[in-house]
């Protein structure tokens, strides 16, 4: 099949996946990324049909929504893929995305690296900081019913992987224990330049955020 046909299918089935989707892990989480990926790919030398399909789907069953099963997701990828006769190491390359891209607490080895990866990694972990990933962050916090802040409660920067997908902490916490951790993880020249500037406005957010908590603005 024709890679912009399968792009626009994909695109089709991700969108109904998705409908009704916490906000920021929804289809537009993933638009995002799907063209954030394509401009950050634009200066590497990379597989881009393999990067769409990575950008597409690599949300498409994210484990916090299922029970915390890390396995959903790529099946899930995989069982359309086949339907739609991609090239098998195709598959297995995206598949692979799927699997490794998540920041999981950041305390853990990545099992499987490639140029695809870094690519659709650094997509994703910009949609995560900067304003959006403000927005994103506070979205999921009420979603999931967590308090706003709680200056009694201390981030926790060594949470293992179980611990940080279990993590019932105030939001603000997750700024410290993943979003300023982004900037110094990005693999790609053109993703680092970008998360730089998100990087600060989210320092500035912070600042702000505190000055107006203890009453001084």
């Amino acid at each position: 099949m024709d890679e912009v046909v399968v792009i626009q299918k994909t695109v089709n089935f991700v969108k109904e996946t998705l409908a009704g989707a916490e906000g920021g892990h929804d289809w537009w989480h993933i638009y995002r990324v799907w063209k954030l990926s394509k401009h950050i790919a634009a200066t590497e030398s990379v597989n881009k049909f393999i990067i769409e399909l990575g950008a597409l789907l690599h949300d498409i069953a994210d484990s916090k929504f299922h029970d915390g099963d890390e396995k959903v997701g790529p099946a899930k990828a995989r069982a359309f893929l086949n339907s739609l006769d991609v090239e098998k190491t195709v598959i297995e390359h995206v598949e692979n995305i799927i699997a490794n891209i998540s920041f999981g607490g950041g305390n853990h080895d990545q099992k499987f690296r490639s140029p695809e990866l870094d690519v659709v990694q650094d997509a994703d972990r910009l949609d995560s900081i900067g304003a959006i990933g403000i927005a994103r962050t506070f979205n999921y916090g009420g979603y999931k019913g967590h308090e706003l802040y709680n200056p009694n409660i201390k981030p926790n920067l060594n949470m293992t992987k179980k611990e940080y997908k279990s993590s019932k902490a105030p939001t603000l916490n997750h700024f410290y224990e993943k979003l300023l951790l982004l900037k110094d993880r990005m693999n790609t020249q053109t993703g680092l330049k970008m998360a730089e500037y998100r990087h600060t406005f989210i320092e500035q957010f912070l600042n702000e955020f505190h000055q107006e908590w203890d009453g001084k603005r």
